[in-house]
């Protein structure tokens, strides 16, 4: 299952997160300061925030993947995305984090590149979600970009 795959819809989504870096870079250049500190609303993540929870997560699906395609029925270990949030201070730049993901993002689609067809049937579980496939891992990153995209894109 991909909670995200209301956000995909029928977009390819190996195009989709080959697009993202190139959006978030938009976001950050086209932001001032004060706008990319600014929450929302009580309890919701900045943009800063959002994007340092980005680059969190494609250093988790750097190695979802790996273990993926490199184990039979690999098991993928959740985490607890509010307890790591805990930890964007201002130290934490908004810049530092869009270097973090555009360096690991392009990495990936590096290895994607090499991956052969019959490896996105590879089956995977995740515990909180069941069984998958390889390629709803890479459908789940994509519409996970595509729900934050849209989150900080409204602060243009």
């Amino acid at each position: 299952m991909n909670p995200y795959a209301k956000f995909l819809e029928n977009r390819n989504a190996r195009e989709v997160i080959g697009e993202t870096g190139a959006r978030l870079a938009a976001v950050v250049a086209g932001n001032s300061s004060a706008v990319i500190e600014r929450s929302p609303a009580p309890g919701k993540w900045s943009p800063r925030q959002i994007l340092c929870h980005l680059a969190d997560c494609e250093v988790v699906f750097t190695y979802r993947i790996r273990q993926a395609l490199a184990e039979p029925n690999h098991v993928i270990q959740p985490f607890d995305q509010d307890a790591w949030a805990r930890h964007y201070s201002s130290e934490l730049t908004a810049g530092a984090a869009l270097e973090l993901f555009r360096a690991a993002r392009n990495w990936n689609l590096a290895l994607l590149g090499t991956v052969r067809s019959e490896d996105f049937s590879k089956p995977l579980t995740h515990p909180e979600r069941g069984r998958m496939t390889f390629q709803t891992l890479i459908e789940t990153m994509a519409g996970h970009d595509l729900n934050h995209l849209a989150q900080l894109e409204k602060t243009h």
